[in-house]
């Protein structure tokens, strides 16, 4: 198999697998100051329960989400060293930002966060959690930045030194906010919010239906359902903004994202559909002039379709569409969801619906498909440049590696991925039985494990 393709497959792996723990650590990060701060503005003892409990979770994610982080950088040199040589002066920058401002930052305060309950006052720790959570953010900022000046390069300038060519940086703040920084940053950072909300969700509603830690999971399900329905919403308007800033900057990607083969007025959008490439023709069920509407704001308006450009340089528009639709119909599903849920949460009838709460517990695996997809999307959608207009992701690949090597690393990566995803599994599913670690009175319960009591039921 061609050595390029190979490559293609070992970072989509490792990048998909290290990409489930980020938004988890980022969403978390968010609920964690909320929880933190109602506890020291209320000094209600369920709070602080809340916090320390969900902290253990968030370590258990933050912990996974760095090992698997750092491969990838090693992948640039290994199986793309033709690329890490020509974007190298570029790239290096916001990665190297990434570790001192960001990583170092998240890192150097996890030890209070984690360690720091009842060593530190309680706005310290207070402090140490929002710098967390900060950092997380900023590490998704800088790492968003990178992949952005790839699908929207600006600021640069080739240089050819002994016939090799390299892309340097002219204008450093002009490349970090590239023309789909900021707006890509909002739309993976909203939907880490969702998926780190989701979790929490699913936990909560698990231990309402097995009528477990009543007060703790009300209280963690209603805060997470909140922020849950804003950035579900938000999400919505910094999509359609996403789309426009693609519609400008990448215009075949967001032909594929449609399956818009001719240009086109009124120009429909689809709600599901198929597109075949070979047919050239997308079925499904579409709304007339809608994508003309969203991308420049006029039904009438005309949308550049993929014949606009050489077929060598299409991405793969059937992945490109699915992808995408899916990362959308899951959107607008967990609008639905969470409108619904705060509904019947305002009418009382919410906690009492077993049907709803157990597709709560399944729900949390919607927002990381989402997630994934849209990645994909956006990746494939890039396609076949891996720096937009200027290199080809075929000759971006190392000169020097084989295909059995790629093979024997795929192999080896995917068995020491799926027993580390075993270990982690098992790290939360021991965490979540344990549960809060306070019974439904409030009272301490502390550590039962390998059978021990549970020092704060001894009274009882």
């Amino acid at each position: 198999m061609d050595v390029a393709l190979l490559s293609r497959i070992q970072f989509a792996f490792t990048a998909s697998f290290h990409y489930i723990f980020p938004p988890f650590s980022i969403g978390m990060g968010l609920l964690l100051v909320i929880f933190e701060t109602l506890y020291i503005t209320t000094n209600k003892k369920v709070w602080e329960t809340i916090t320390r409990f969900w902290i253990k979770v968030f370590a258990a994610n933050f912990s996974v989400g760095v090992a698997t982080g750092i491969v990838l950088e090693f992948e640039f040199g290994t199986n793309w060293s033709t690329y890490a040589r020509f974007v190298g002066d570029v790239f290096g920058s916001p990665l190297a930002a990434e570790g001192i401002f960001a990583f170092f930052l998240e890192s150097g305060f996890l030890a209070i966060l984690l360690f720091g309950w009842n060593r530190v006052g309680k706005k310290t720790h207070l402090f140490s959690t929002i710098m967390v959570a900060f950092g997380s953010m900023m590490s998704a900022f800088w790492i968003v930045v990178a992949n952005s000046w790839q699908q929207t390069p600006v600021a640069y300038k080739l240089e050819t030194v002994n016939g090799i060519s390299r892309a340097v940086i002219t204008d450093f703040w002009g490349m970090v906010f590239n023309p789909s920084a900021m707006v890509r940053f909002e739309h993976v950072v909203f939907g880490a919010f969702l998926q780190g909300a989701f979790l929490v969700l699913s936990v909560s509603a698990y231990f309402i239906i097995k009528k477990q830690h009543l007060d703790f999971a009300k209280k963690s399900f209603k805060v997470a359902l909140i922020v849950a329905t804003v950035v579900s919403v938000g999400q919505l308007a910094i999509g359609h903004k996403h789309a426009e800033v693609v519609a400008e900057t990448q215009p075949a990607k967001l032909a594929a994202f449609e399956g818009l083969y001719q240009t086109t007025k009124e120009a429909p959008l689809y709600i599901m559909g198929w597109t075949d490439t070979e047919t050239q023709k997308t079925t499904g069920i579409a709304i007339p002039g809608m994508l003309s509407f969203l991308t420049h704001g006029d039904t009438q308006a005309e949308v550049k379709g993929l014949n606009e450009f050489p077929k060598s340089e299409w991405p793969k528009a059937g992945a490109v569409f699915q992808t995408y639709h899916i990362m959308v119909g899951i959107g607008m599903l967990l609008i639905g969801l969470t409108l619904l849920s705060c509904f019947l949460l305002y009418r009382g009838k919410l906690f009492s619906n077993k049907w709803l709460m157990k597709g709560y517990v399944a729900a949390v695996i919607l927002p990381i498909i989402a997630n994934q997809f849209g990645w994909f999307s956006a990746e494939m959608g890039r396609q076949p440049w891996v720096v937009y207009g200027l290199l080809k992701t075929k000759d971006a690949v190392s000169k020097s590696v084989t295909s059995p090597e790629v093979i024997t690393s795929l192999i080896m990566f995917f068995i020491v991925y799926a027993l580390l995803f075993f270990v982690w599994l098992y790290v939360l599913d021991r965490e979540i039985k344990h549960g809060p670690g306070h019974d439904d009175n409030g009272v301490e319960a502390g550590y039962s494990h390998k059978g021990k009591k549970i020092e704060g039921l001894k009274g009882l």
